[in-house]
């Protein structure tokens, strides 16, 4: 592996970017694949459940509002999704998706930062100084504690692990 021009030094190099606990699960066909255990190359999708106060609620029913969020993530943010399983180094992160996207994801680590933040700032992402080793689950399929989401019908997500995941 090649290093990267700027990783040495950056704010999170040596950091293990991690999912925090919420319901996701993989469609769709395979795209491009990274030599990556634990990474599928497919899209990902997050379902969220929303949480109303009393006049929300109110609303809600009248408006047949939904009672979750889905959140469909396009390619490269899925591929950022897999990687951030807590276990790996935001160096890690950026060699792989430099070697699977090349010129697409140029500049690599500031993309890859762009892509961690953005889940930070949705609260479905945080940066930790060790690795996750077991602290919460991060696999697909997990509806985090709190939450009361529905079973899909007619959606064909794929909710086991592979090879080489960490859950």
């Amino acid at each position: 592996m090649a290093d990267l021009d700027g990783l040495e030094g950056h704010r999170m190099a040596g950091k293990f970017p991690c999912r925090l606990p919420v319901w996701w699960a993989r469609h769709g066909d395979v795209g491009k694949q990274p030599q990556t255990r634990g990474v599928s190359g497919r899209r990902i999708t997050l379902r969220i459940e929303k949480k109303f106060n009393r006049f929300e609620r109110v609303l809600a029913r009248i408006f047949r509002a939904p009672r979750e969020l889905k959140r469909p993530l396009d390619t490269m943010n899925s591929f950022v999704w897999e990687l951030c399983d807590g276990h790996r180094t935001f160096d890690d992160i950026c060699q792989t998706m430099n070697e699977t996207f090349h010129d697409e994801i140029t500049p690599v680590i500031h993309r890859t930062e762009l892509a961690i933040i953005q889940f930070m700032r949705l609260n479905l992402m945080i940066v930790l100084d060790t690795p996750l080793n077991g602290k919460w689950q991060v696999g697909p399929g997990i509806t985090p504690q709190g939450q009361t989401l529905q079973n899909i019908e007619g959606e064909s997500f794929e909710t086991n692990s592979i090879e080489g995941e960490i859950s």
